[in-house]
C-alpha cells in the first residue's frame, strides 16, 4: 500500500524533519545575496504550496481529500492552479495537514535533487572580515548545510563564545584557523579537520598572515537555531 494511505497517512516524523530543514535553510538564505545564483524568488502559489505540503506529509490527493472532508476534484483543481481556494477550504486543509494556514502563503524554492555550482556563482554574503558562500543552494546534507568560508587575517567570531544546537564540522582548505572548543584549542592547518558538539562554547580566529578558507558544515538540531547568524554577522551595506 502506498505510503500515506495507511492509518490516515499521517507520517509525522519525516514531515517534521523536512519542515525543520526548510525553516533552517530559510534562516540561512535570509543573510545570503539571492542575486548571485538562482535569482528568481518563487512567487506565492497556493496550489504549488499545497502540493509541496501534501508530499511532505506523504499523502495522496485522495487521502488528503478524505482527511480534510473536501472533494478530490477540488483539491486536484487547486494543485493544478485551475481554481483558487477559499479561506474556509484552506482552513480545512491546514487542519488536516496540521500546519498554520499562513504556511500556504510562504514563498519557497522547489526541492532539488542535484546542485552544480561554478566557482564564483554561489549565493554568498559578506560579513565582518570575510565571505560566506552557500554550497548547498537549497539542497541539504541530512540536517546540515555546507558552507565555504573565507576569512581575512585577524578575523574572528567575536568576543562572546558561540553556543547552539547540533554539531559543527570544519575542514581547513587554505591558511590556518584556530578553534577554541570548551577549554581546548585546536590549530587547523591545510588538510586538518574538526567536528564537535555545538552546545560546547566555541569561537574561531584566523591567526595567519593571509586569508584562510574552510569548508564548514553546521548541523542544527533545532528548527529555530540561529547558528549561522551567530557565526557570521552580516556586514552592513555590503552584499556581493
Amino acid at each position: 500500500m502506498p505510503r500515506g494511505q495507511q492509518g490516515g497517512g499521517r507520517s509525522r516524523p519525516g514531515q517534521r524533519q523536512q519542515l525543520r530543514q526548510r525553516r533552517w535553510q530559510e534562516s540561512l538564505q535570509a543573510i545570503m545575496d539571492p542575486t548571485v545564483d538562482d535569482p528568481a524568488v518563487a512567487e506565492i502559489n497556493v496550489g504549488r504550496r499545497l502540493r509541496e505540503l501534501r508530499n511532505l506529509a506523504g499523502l495522496s490527493v485522495r487521502s488528503l481529500a478524505e482527511m480534510s472532508g473536501l472533494n478530490f476534484n477540488t483539491l486536484s483543481l487547486i494543485e493544478n492552479e485551475k481554481t483558487s481556494p477559499s479561506v474556509g477550504t484552506l482552513q480545512h486543509l491546514a487542519h488536516a495537514l496540521r500546519v498554520p494556514i499562513t504556511v500556504f502563503f510562504e514563498t519557497s524554492r522547489l526541492p532539488k535533487e542535484a546542485v552544480f555550482q561554478k566557482a564564483g556563482k554561489r549565493p554568498r554574503a559578506a560579513f565582518a572580515f570575510g565571505l560566506l558562500e552557500d554550497l548547498g543552494s537549497g539542497l541539504t546534507l541530512g540536517e546540515g548545510l555546507p558552507l565555504l568560508v573565507t576569512l581575512e587575517p585577524g578575523a574572528d567570531s567575536g568576543a562572546e563564545a558561540i553556543v547552539h544546537t547540533g554539531q559543527e564540522f570544519v575542514y581547513c582548505l587554505e591558511g590556518c584557523l584556530v578553534y577554541t572548543v570548551g577549554n581546548q584549542e585546536y590549530v587547523l592547518e591545510v588538510g586538518d579537520s574538526l567536528i564537535f558538539q555545538a552546545h560546547l562554547p566555541h569561537r574561531w580566529i584566523n591567526k595567519g598572515g593571509g586569508a584562510a578558507k574552510s569548508l564548514l558544515i553546521l548541523c542544527p538540531s533545532d528548527e529555530n537555531d540561529r547558528s549561522a547568524e551567530q557565526h557570521f554577522v552580516q556586514e552592513q551595506g555590503n552584499t556581493q
